[in-house]
Formats: C-alpha cells, sequence, structure tokens
C-alpha cells in the first residue's frame, strides 16, 4: 500500500484451494491507496466491486479463528465446513442489500486492575468474514489521511511505536506539562450521524455506506434480550478500530494539528492509540488553555471527559537544589512513566508496568492455575511458559527489567499455591525448587530492549 503505514505482504498460511494470493489483494489495495492518495479531498463512488469471492477469501483467511462465537453459536470451524458455499452467499446478500446485520452478543471483561470490567460485542464469525473485507477496503484511503500521531489498530503501527514517540518528544523537551485524557465510554457513545457524515467525506459507494449503516443500528443482545442504542460501535467488532480512527481523526487529531498548535507559544505534540491519549506541551500556559477547550471540542461530537480520569499534570525532573514536590508519574498504554536517574547519573523518563496491569495480568494466571491445577505438570508447564513470554511480549521493554523479574517470581508462587493443594500433603518449597529443575520458567527478558537493538 502506498503512503504511510504501508502494508507488509503476508506469507500465506494454510493456503486453501482457490484462494487468492496476498499479493493480489495488495495489489488491488495499491490501487484504492493511490487514488485515495491523488485527492484527499475526493469521495470515491465506486469500491465495493473490489470486493469478490476471492476478497472474501482473504478476509475469511484474515480473520481470527480462536474467537469466542456470536449470538448464532457458529464456530469458524463449522462456517468452514461449506465455506465456498457461505462466502457465495454472504457476497450475494451484501451486494443485493439482503444482508442482515445480526446483533452482537455483548459479554464484560476485566478492565485496569480487574476489579471493573468493561463491555465488548462480539460478532457472529459471518459478520466477522464481512466485516474485516470492507475494512480491507477502506483502510487503504484513510490510511492516506491518517496522521503520525496516531497509532492504534493501523498497519506497520503498534503501542512500543506511540510510546517511544511520547518517549522521545518529551526528552527532547527536557520535561513540561502532560494532559492525560480519558473519554468516558468512547465506543458507547461515538456519535452514529457525525461519524457517517465524516465518511461520506471519502466514501460515496452506497453498499459500503449502507453495511456501516446497518452495522452502527445492529442490536445488542444481552441476558436474553436485545436492545438498539443510539449511539456507538461495539467495542470488539471487527470495523469498530477503523471507525473510531476516522472519528477521532477529524475530532481529535487533525483539530490539535491545524488549530491548537499554530495558536500555542511553545512546543505541543499528540501522541495517540485508538481513543487512549496523551498530549506534552513546553509551556504551562498552553496547556491550561488547552485544558479548558478539550472538554468542549469533544463536546461537540457527543464525546465526555472522565472528570477523576482527565488531568493536568507537570512531568519534568526535579529541579536540582529546589524544594518542590517529587515529579509525578502517569499511566499510558499499560506503563507508569516516571522520571529518574539512569545510571550515568541524567534524568530520564523510565517506563515500569503499571500497578493495575500487573495485578490483573497476576490475576488471570492465578485464576488459570486454581482452575487447572489437576492438569499434569507437563501441561501447566508449557501454559505458564506461554503466559510469561507473552506478558515479556509486551512489558518487556528497556529500563523495565525489575517488574518483569517480579512478575515472574509473584508467577511461581502462585503456580507453588495452587500445586500444594492439589493433595492433602502439600507442596514445601524444597520440593517446589526441584520440581523447578525439571519445569523451569523461561527468565523474564526484555523483548524491545534498545541494547539489544542497539548490540544484535
Amino acid at each position: 500500500m502506498e503512503g504511510r503505514g504501508r502494508r507488509n505482504v503476508e506469507l500465506l498460511e494454510g493456503k486453501m484451494k482457490g484462494t487468492p494470493s496476498p499479493e493480489t489483494i495488495s495489489t488491488k489495495q495499491q490501487r484504492i491507496a493511490k487514488l485515495a492518495k491523488e485527492d484527499k479531498k475526493r469521495a470515491l463512488n465506486t469500491l465495493a466491486h473490489h470486493i469478490d469471492i476471492d476478497w472474501l477469501k482473504e478476509a475469511f483467511r484474515r480473520t481470527r479463528k480462536d474467537g469466542a462465537p456470536g449470538i448464532d453459536g457458529l464456530t469458524a470451524g463449522d462456517y468452514e465446513k461449506q465455506l465456498e458455499a457461505n462466502l457465495q452467499s454472504l457476497l450475494n446478500r451484501a451486494k443485493s442489500g439482503e444482508y442482515r446485520a445480526p446483533a452482537v452478543r455483548r459479554v464484560h471483561i476485566p478492565k485496569g486492575d480487574g476489579s471493573q470490567t468493561r463491555p465488548i460485542g462480539i460478532p457472529t464469525f459471518e459478520d466477522k468474514v464481512l466485516q474485516r473485507a470492507v475494512q480491507m477496503v477502506l483502510e487503504p484511503i484513510y490510511e492516506q489521511d491518517f496522521l503520525n500521531c496516531s497509532y492504534g489498530f493501523r498497519p506497520g503501527r503498534s503501542a512500543h511505536q506511540a510510546l517511544e514517540n511520547f518517549w522521545q518528544q518529551m526528552m527532547t523537551m527536557g520535561g513540561g506539562w502532560v494532559v492525560e485524557v480519558d473519554i468516558k465510554s468512547f465506543f458507547d457513545k461515538l456519535g452514529h450521524s457525525h461519524l457517517q457524515q465524516l465518511i461520506r467525506r471519502r466514501v460515496h459507494d452506497g453498499v459500503l455506506l449502507r453495511l456501516i449503516g446497518k452495522w452502527l443500528n445492529a442490536g445488542v443482545q444481552e441476558n436474553g434480550s436485545v436492545s438498539y442504542p443510539e449511539a456507538g460501535t461495539p467495542q470488539g467488532g471487527v470495523i469498530s478500530p477503523l471507525l473510531a480512527n476516522i472519528y477521532l481523526h477529524e475530532v481529535l487529531d487533525e483539530w490539535v494539528e491545524e488549530e491548537v498548535k499554530p495558536r500555542l507559544k511553545g512546543r505541543a505534540f499528540l501522541v495517540r492509540f485508538a481513543d487512549d491519549f496523551v498530549l506534552g506541551f513546553s509551556n504551562e500556559e498552553d496547556a491550561r488553555r488547552v485544558m479548558d477547550v478539550l472538554p468542549k471540542r469533544l463536546g461537540k461530537y457527543g464525546l465526555t471527559l472522565h472528570p477523576e480520569k482527565t488531568r493536568l499534570l507537570r512531568f519534568a525532573p526535579p529541579r536540582e537544589g529546589g524544594q518542590e514536590q517529587p515529579p509525578e508519574s502517569f499511566d499510558f498504554l499499560g506503563f507508569n512513566h516516571h522520571w529518574e536517574k539512569s545510571r550515568k547519573g541524567r534524568w530520564a523518563i523510565k517506563r515500569t508496568t503499571a500497578k493495575s496491569r500487573f495485578t490483573r495480568a497476576l490475576k488471570k494466571v492465578a485464576e488459570w492455575c486454581r482452575v487447572f491445577r489437576h492438569r499434569t505438570l507437563d501441561e501447566q508447564h508449557q501454559h505458564l511458559c506461554e503466559a510469561l513470554r507473552g506478558h515479556c511480549g509486551y512489558y518487556g521493554i528497556t529500563g523495565n527489567s525489575h517488574a518483569l523479574g517480579c512478575f515472574a517470581h509473584e508467577m511461581r508462587k502462585v503456580w507453588k499455591k495452587w500445586l500444594a493443594r492439589r493433595s492433602q500433603r502439600g507442596m514445601n518449597w524444597e520440593s517446589f525448587n526441584r520440581m523447578l529443575e525439571h519445569f523451569a520458567l523461561p527468565a523474564p527478558r526484555a523483548i524491545h530492549s534498545k541494547l539489544r537493538a542497539a548490540n544484535p
């Protein structure tokens, strides 16, 4: 794909008969991107013709197969049994307008430290495939428009890049002021009419607009009853992250870049990952002015800030010999950001696992060990190794080694606790350590280490 966010062509895994190569789909996406890039004020009229049976096969390939089923109870395996016929029927219904977006099944997942939950919507598997197909058409268009400050759910971009962007810009400033923002129930409050108006600026294809409208108006099933919210897009839907990015690109990103920054006295920057974002400023007056006007800007589009989770803080190293309070810290993308002296004695921003994320991850491990404590040691060891590697895969960044070591230590304690409850005899530490000689957990390591990158 041309322009920002260029997608690397994925290798085809387990290619089924008749499946097009990803290169074929990529070529079509490049054509869409080229048209969108030539005139960023132009709306594209004919796009649905790209969605054919081959396009749907690739959408099927890209759709996760291990997700929970929707309201129809069908799994990916069930759908694949008659894949050709199912996809042809789906294509016919989507193009003719007969497709009806089924209600999403609402479930609640842990949030923060696990004491609260967040609602997500689970579409049917077939709906996921069609959403993926439409997302594959729209993404090349909007990748030409989206700004570099946006990182969430975009090809070739990640949370770690967002963290690095913040670190680099704030370190270059030598500290400053941070507006930590939390939009209250963003995915539930996203305005349908505003979103559809924004989409029509770039997309005039009737088939795609009709499908997006059906998804926005699809019901939500919870506790056996179906409701029809007047706002929002289900968090958990395949196309929802892209719709959220389209919305916040207009509401926030372009506004900051084109209207806010030119009016400021000092430097400022925005780093956004989906609906999670922070603003950095070199000048306190600038920060306070934006803090005052931000609720009005978001309110214009039906969004509100969480009063307790949105704040302005001074984020800078303490002045030498000063009597000021210790520097403040904040959480962003699962990490606590704070100032600390480096080994060379210089002040630097350090990122460590946020307490809420540490607690939530450990609770998840403890619950698994409790439920599956009677499984064989081989099975438990394999699962816990994967869990620890997955934890390090995200939280393993430069400067976070201590927190990784603490997590691995607490994981071992939890494992011992539930192994001890398998029998009345229990298990002491001597026995557990002997067992670890055969079932050792991997040593935690900083996967995203700057030192490792510099010395491969």
